[in-house]
């Protein structure tokens, strides 16, 4: 039958047209932005996945660029502290060259003063102007703020300490083992040393940094033996004092720790009964002992002379030597309450991922501690000059400074290595692989889209021939008119 009024073939030939055209259409768009998703209705489940990757990949950029940004900033920090190491290497020669007291003039003490002065002045100048993009990084700028610091402590060090934003983290010290000086004692008869007339009483002496063997004639008192051994505590590790009832020689470590020690040998007794020679434990201390310092801080226990380091907290502590010595309750340290050098080292923003790191100040007011005395004393009309202060302390103190500052750039270093190069090749690796991922929901297949196009192209023509036929076919009703 012919129609004019409808024409069916016409209708199914446009929506086929229609079809294949937003087919070829979309074909197009996928091949010119190369995604396979470009708004939701393409795949409303892969545009939300895909999102999230997207941000995801964004965070990451930026967790990369932190922690490259960090190690610049510890890079700077690591110029500043080696010129410091060089002062401080200088310094010490300077002392050990000035200690030559019979082969040095005045002239020339005088000037070793002014060249440590002029250290000092440095190593302060270095302190200060060490920055990036102004941001102070060795005046103490970036080390933890604290409050409450306990009577019982001496020196810490808050290395670091993750906090949230406002929070504070209390500290605190509980002894569990009382801290002892490992300690002998040579007990002997009477107050004054009773060897056979003509003998000498010699024993040897030794402590953790030394030995040396003592002779005593026979009436020397013991507390004159005692100050003999106490010319020497510095050669030795070890002082002497006299014991129970004046007739004992006690020689205790001058230091605590499980490498301190004291010995007394007879190399010969003087002609000393041995009832009158006895050798026995001071005062019921060991001769090896340990710090036994622990402390505790949230769960978390200070080791090794009072140090903890985990992740979320790495602080030492010292105590003074009779809070050191007496187990009680625990001892309110000190409360961490902000400070320190944040870096976000993964791409979600959470405590986790996050480091902190403490960088204390290394001017010469700060080098050092309290019981042997900072490097500032090193100058002109201080305690410590070189050239009418002590030099065996200043030697102390210069090597208490370089101490610290080797231990902080190693420690310095150690993030470097451990914390940032780990960061950022972790950060890499899931970069490519969040890329990946993304790209396997969103980019378009271009072998698949060009077979595609070159379908729809066919489709599209097709199409559009047979609307032409269709069209055409109502016409031959004309021929009926004739």
């Amino acid at each position: 039958m012919s129609r004019i009024n409808n024409n069916p073939s016409s209708l199914i030939a446009q929506r086929n047209l229609s079809f294949n055209n937003k087919g070829l259409n979309t074909t197009l768009e996928r091949l010119s932005t190369g995604l396979r998703i470009n708004r939701g209705k393409d795949d409303p489940a892969g545009l939300i996945a895909s999102e999230n990757l997207r941000a995801e990949k964004s965070a990451l950029t930026a967790a990369i660029a932190n922690a490259e940004r960090a190690d610049q900033i510890v890079n700077i920090a690591e110029g500043g502290l080696s010129e410091v190491s060089t002062l401080l290497t200088d310094l010490r020669s300077l002392v050990t060259s000035t200690a030559n007291n019979a082969g040095l003039s005045a002239e020339e003490k005088n000037a070793n003063q002014l060249q440590i002065d002029s250290i000092l002045q440095t190593i302060d100048r270095l302190s200060e102007s060490t920055n990036f993009q102004g941001v102070k990084l060795l005046n103490g700028n970036l080390s933890f703020t604290t409050t409450g610091l306990g009577a019982a402590v001496t020196d810490f060090r808050v290395n670091s300490a993750k906090l949230n934003s406002g929070a504070t983290q209390a500290v605190q010290a509980a002894i569990t083992a009382s801290a002892q000086r490992g300690g002998v004692e040579l007990r002997l008869s009477a107050t004054a040393i009773n060897a056979a007339s003509g003998s000498l009483l010699r024993i040897e002496i030794a402590g953790a940094t030394g030995s040396r063997e003592f002779s005593f004639g026979r009436g020397t008192n013991v507390s004159a033996a005692a100050a003999a051994v106490n010319a020497f505590k510095d050669v030795l590790g070890v002082s002497a004092s006299v014991g129970v009832s004046g007739r004992g020689l006690v020689v205790k470590s001058t230091e605590f720790g499980s490498d301190q020690f004291a010995s007394i040998r007879v190399v010969d007794a003087g002609g000393l009964a041995g009832a009158n020679l006895r050798q026995q434990v001071a005062n019921d201390e060991d001769v090896f002992t340990s710090t036994g310092q622990v402390a505790v801080a949230n769960n978390n226990v200070l080791r090794d002379a009072g140090r903890v380091a985990s992740d979320f907290l790495d602080v030492s502590i010292s105590l003074r030597t009779s809070a050191a010595q007496q187990i009680t309750t625990p001892i309110s340290a000190f409360t961490i309450t902000g400070g320190g050098a944040k870096f976000q080292l993964d791409s979600k923003v959470d405590l986790a991922g996050q480091t902190s790191l403490g960088i204390q100040n290394v001017a010469s007011r700060s080098l050092g501690n309290s019981s042997l005395g900072f490097l500032s004393d090193l100058a002109s009309g201080k305690g410590k000059n070189v050239v009418s202060g002590n030099l065996i302390d200043a030697g102390k103190v210069v090597e208490e400074a370089i101490k610290q500052v080797s231990a902080l750039r190693g420690r310095l270093g150690a993030f470097q290595k451990n914390n940032i190069g780990a960061t950022i090749r972790s950060l890499n690796v899931s970069l490519e692989n969040t890329s990946s991922a993304e790209s396997v929901i969103r980019d378009a297949d271009f072998a698949s889209e060009t077979a595609a196009l070159t379908r729809g192209q066919i489709l599209s023509q097709a199409a559009g021939n047979s609307l032409g036929l269709a069209n055409a076919q109502p016409q031959s009703a004309l021929q009926l008119l004739r």
